[in-house]
């Protein structure tokens, strides 16, 4: 049986290269950032070349904190495009490795299982990770970086931690590379799956470095934050069961849509943006032919951590937008306070197949029909021809956020 070998190749300063590649320039001489001027300067710089990060400016941040550089070149994103260039991306790794042993983690880097190929490819993991970067970059002429590992958390720390420091953008961990290299990694936030707030749980408690926390009472751990205070344990001791074949299948499935709003709307001006959000997840529901129990309802506040998350079981389960609608008010109007808010989320849960469809005896069939077969012609129409295609008049309103989103692929445009 092969020996556990794993790999995470990650495309380097992804949108931007694509950006670069395109208009025939060097991404580690040019100064280019992915943006959208004409959203204002608070829009988000999704990505910056990686000659601009060698000058300090992080990969992530707002347009108004880039440098006051003449030269520097804006793009503006074009989200279809680079899912284009990602789907070649996987096309190439999967040119060496079956799609049981990948794993796609976002939409430029991804995990694989390498263990079972050295033999047929007569290779060691450098030589067959080598190979496979080689292979991105001449058909796609994207640079990559990889981490090598004999688990997937030992790869990726071997990634972020040591590979793109290399002049070959490749780095190999073993077991015995823990206690040298990643021990003494600190602050812990720059450990993979350690958010900001984890940190300061654990620097309360004495744990300052990855060593540190290698070495506390795995049952102390556990005791103050549950399973997950396991799973910081075995992660700092380089342990890492998961198996790329073993493919995750959620037993709970939900829908949810969200968006950051792009100014402070006031309180009265919510309902309409939860309208139609609303509606656009409602016909997800309905393409999926299923039926939702159980809604939900989370509200930021503008410049505070303040808001509110909760969710509400409908008497019955349904497709139908109006009801849906209601129930996400019903929420919103107990729980809201007179701030500005800045985001909004939602989502659609407990799934049941049309054919669990209960009648209402206080709704005229008939016209209950009538009401699902113009939802689903409205359907098809977006469908066929764009969800702009027919939209509510109040989306011609001034605080409606339907039209531009609709012309959005994860909130920034096509």
């Amino acid at each position: 049986m092969a020996s556990p070998c794993v790999a995470v190749i990650d495309l380097k300063a992804f949108y931007a290269a694509v950006e670069c590649i395109d208009r025939h320039l060097d991404m580690f001489s040019t100064p280019l950032v992915v943006c959208d001027k004409s959203r204002g300067p608070g829009t988000i710089v999704l990505s910056v070349s990686p000659y601009l990060k060698a000058l300090g400016v992080p990969s992530r941040c707002r347009a108004y904190e880039l440098p006051a550089m003449d030269n520097i070149i804006y793009a503006t994103p074009r989200m279809h495009h680079y899912l284009d260039v990602s789907a070649q991306f996987i096309r190439v790794l999967l040119d060496f490795v079956g799609e049981d042993d990948l794993h796609v983690y976002s939409v430029d880097e991804a995990f694989i299982n390498i263990g079972p190929y050295l033999k047929l490819y007569q290779m060691t993991p450098l030589e067959l990770i080598s190979k496979i970067l080689k292979t991105i970059y001449e058909r796609l002429k994207l640079v990559a970086t990889a981490g090598i590992g004999p688990n997937p958390f030992i790869a990726k720390c071997a990634l972020d931690l040591d590979a793109k420091k290399q002049p070959d953008f490749m780095a190999q961990w073993t077991s015995e590379d823990i206690p040298t290299k990643l021990w003494p990694l600190t602050p812990l936030s720059r450990l993979w799956g350690i958010s900001s707030g984890y940190e300061r749980k654990l620097n309360n408690i004495g744990i300052m470095s990855v060593g540190d926390l290698a070495n506390y009472p795995k049952d102390k751990l556990r005791q103050y934050f549950g399973v997950m205070g396991e799973q910081l344990w075995e992660h700092a001791n380089g342990i890492d069961d998961s198996n790329i074949r073993d493919k995750y299948i959620a037993k709970e499935h939900g829908l949810t849509i969200g968006q950051v709003l792009f100014r402070d709307y006031h309180i009265d001006e919510v309902p309409l943006i939860i309208r139609e959000m609303s509606d656009d997840l409602s016909m997800r529901l309905r393409l999926e032919q299923k039926l939702s129990g159980l809604v939900s309802l989370m509200v930021g506040y503008s410049d505070t951590l303040g808001g509110f998350s909760r969710q509400m079981s409908l008497q019955y389960p349904t497709d139908d937008e109006d009801i849906l609608y209601d129930a996400l008010m019903s929420i919103f109007y107990k729980h809201k306070e007179n701030q500005p808010v800045r985001r909004l989320s939602l989502s659609f849960s407990k799934f049941v197949g049309r054919n669990f469809e209960q009648l209402n005896l206080f709704i005229d069939p008939e016209e209950q029909d009538k009401k699902r077969r113009l939802q689903y012609m409205v359907d098809l129409i977006h469908h066929r021809f764009g969800m702009n295609a027919l939209i509510r008049a109040t989306a011609l309103m001034d605080g409606s956020t339907a039209m531009s989103r609709h012309q959005q692929i994860g909130g920034h445009r096509r």
